[in-house]
């Protein structure tokens, strides 16, 4: 299992739209609007590394409001 955070910049006021876009997933265990240098959060569980990897491309990153992404993955 690999657990990451994903951490997105969105367009402004957006915030909310992109945390109910992304609750929608089931990869998606938690997501939160934050204040500070990031917009959301999310907390993201797959089986593997090149399922994040296809999951932040293609389903994230496909979220209109997201302008950016950034990836914690915890060891």
């Amino acid at each position: 299992m690999v657990v990451a955070f994903v951490l997105c910049v969105t367009d402004a006021g957006k915030e909310g739209e992109v945390v109910d876009a992304l609750q929608a997933f089931d990869e998606v265990e938690e997501a939160f609007v934050v204040y500070g240098e990031y917009d959301v959060i999310a907390k993201v569980n797959v089986l593997e590394l090149k399922m994040l990897d296809k999951f932040i491309t293609e389903k994230i990153r496909s979220i209109k409001p997201v302008q950016m992404t950034s990836t914690m993955i915890s060891i």
